[in-house]
């Protein structure tokens, strides 16, 4: 097992080796680059004296919230279109394309025109950032849903909901939960930005803080974080995609017809 976590996260491990061994023997500047037993150091220390914990939940709780809005606007709108609306879907496609690659940093400045300072605008950011890629990915996963699975759910009788719920939601999950996995890193970098633009509090104030103070050590901190955060919840979601996706097929496999 712990052969398999080496080989797993090998290039990781060895960009760290890299890193404290390069400052450690002074090929680069440990002022500008201090070793990374150094950078951990610093987050124990920060998290010891309280400064660090707030930060994070500070974070936490406006990418969290962003993240589950999108996603519970975004899996059954691109559901729907991908499965029920596939007309409407054609006349939908570009201005989709065109709300998708609008600039998030634009709509952040818009959105406090009309939301103020305070954490609505920050929420509803990552919940417009995310809202795509799931959206999308539903799309997808519904209309590559096999014909004859629908067929055959008609035959016994399946009522359009009845197809939906227990034909296209099992087929189309893993791609759904695709976009949903995407989404989750969007929210947590996504909302770093907007905090280093306009917050009193969160990782990416803390970020921009320190880089105006030059405190390069809790840079660093802040940084580390945000990358071993955005790993954590992604397993954390794989983790969860994966029970979900099992149950779902089983209840596939072994719930009758309505």
């Amino acid at each position: 097992m712990i052969f398999a976590f080496i080989r797993k996260y090998a290039a990781i491990i060895g960009f760290l080796g890299l890193w404290e061994g390069l400052s450690r023997l002074r090929v680069i500047d440990p002022l500008f680059f201090p070793p990374f037993t150094q950078v951990v150091a610093e987050i124990v220390h920060l998290l010891r004296i309280g400064v660090l914990g707030p930060q994070i939940k500070a974070s936490l709780q406006r990418a969290i919230p962003g993240f589950l809005l999108a996603t519970l606007m975004g899996v059954p709108l691109g559901l729907l279109l991908g499965s029920w609306f596939k007309t409407l879907t054609n006349y939908l496609e570009l201005p989709l394309e065109i709300f998708s690659q609008l600039n998030p940093f634009l709509l952040f400045h818009i959105i406090i025109l009309f939301m103020g300072i305070g954490e609505a605008p920050k929420v509803t950011i990552v919940a417009w950032t995310c809202l795509w890629p799931i959206v999308f990915s539903s799309m997808s996963g519904a209309a590559q849903v096999n014909p004859s699975l629908l067929k055959s759910g008609r035959a016994f009788g399946l009522s359009r909901l009845g197809l939906l719920r227990k034909i296209t939601w099992p087929a189309a999950s893993p791609v759904v939960f695709a976009g949903i996995r995407l989404s989750l890193g969007y929210s947590l970098f996504m909302l770093i930005a907007a905090e280093m633009m306009g917050a009193s509090s969160g990782l990416g104030f803390m970020v921009q803080r320190t880089q105006e103070t030059f405190q390069l050590d809790r840079l660093y901190a802040a940084v580390t974080v945000i990358a071993f955060l955005g790993l954590i919840l992604d397993a954390s979601l794989q983790l969860l995609g994966r029970a979900f996706l099992y149950t779902k097929l089983e209840n596939y496999v072994n719930t009758p017809g309505d």
